[in-house]
């Protein structure tokens, strides 16, 4: 079921953020990561838990280390060539998809006057990937926790977002996949979405912002 959380239900919204994976950018096909554990002789599961489980995955996106680093730590914990890491990355994102019906959406909301911002725990390198996916344009401001050094549910990463923006935290509305990360919002005074794709959001939204 898809949850609103709110401090006051008479906040008006005024500017909706966004998370990038799990909610615009998703993974809808898992058999690439699948045929990886297969090739590696790993129990189902292992290297989609390693590629986003190590620690090191967690200091790329807060900007503490570089990628080589991270590709070295999953050299180490795969036992594969450094050769095969950009192979290996290559297939375990080719499943993702690009939610282009909330894209949509979201360039309709800007037409109306309602800023849209992103919020993103991410490498560095997720901004050169919302360019080449020509949507970096639609968010302002666009956060990326590895270029801030401060990560989801952080207070201090939900400022980052709506400083620019010259707004209350209850004016704002943020939607993330994570319980956590939705948590982390409405204790830092925000509305807030947890994000289920089986979900009309458009609609959802519709009946948010006449609220």
């Amino acid at each position: 079921m898809m949850m609103f959380r709110d401090q006051r239900n008479t906040n008006r919204t005024s500017a909706i953020i966004f998370d990038w994976g799990g909610v615009l950018m998703r993974t809808e096909d898992y058999t690439p990561r699948q045929k990886w554990d297969q090739r590696l002789n790993l129990v189902p599961g292992s290297v989609e838990e390693i590629v986003h489980g190590l620690p090191e995955w967690v200091q790329l996106q807060l900007g503490e280390i570089s990628a080589s680093e991270y590709e070295q730590a999953l050299v180490a914990v795969l036992g594969i060539p450094i050769e095969e890491v950009p192979n290996l990355l290559r297939d375990f994102y080719s499943g993702d998809r690009l939610d282009v019906q909330l894209i949509s959406l979201i360039r309709r909301l800007r037409k109306s006057g309602i800023p849209v911002g992103l919020l993103s725990n991410n490498p560095v390198s997720l901004r050169d990937d919302l360019r080449q996916l020509h949507v970096l344009d639609l968010f302002s401001p666009c956060i990326i926790s590895a270029e801030i050094g401060i990560m989801k549910p952080d207070g201090a990463a939900y400022n980052a977002c709506l400083s620019p923006l010259c707004i209350e935290p209850h004016h704002a509305l943020m939607i993330d996949d994570s319980s956590v990360n939705v948590e982390g919002a409405v204790s830092f005074g925000m509305q807030a979405v947890q994000f289920k794709s089986s979900f009309n959001l458009e609609a959802q939204l519709s009946r948010w912002l006449d609220s």
